[in-house]
């Protein structure tokens, strides 16, 4: 039985957070997700979406390594 690092589960927990809410903000920021809100097609919120996203990636890109490592 392999055991996790302490904090593993809170840095998924904190990327997953991060992945969703960022996915949305690109969907509504390029105009793709539609709705009554200010964020629809805005490309700023697109972008902070994508810093979101890659922000989320490389924690999950850490935690994996850091799984590969020992």
């Amino acid at each position: 039985m392999q055991s996790t690092r302490p904090g593993s589960r809170l840095r998924l927990a904190v990327a997953i957070l991060l992945a969703i809410p960022g996915t949305i903000f690109i969907g509504q920021g390029l105009g793709l997700i539609r709705g009554s809100s200010f964020m629809v097609d805005d490309i700023r919120w697109a972008i902070i979406g994508a810093v979101m996203d890659a922000v989320a990636f490389a924690i999950v890109w850490s935690l994996l390594r850091a799984r590969q490592l020992g």
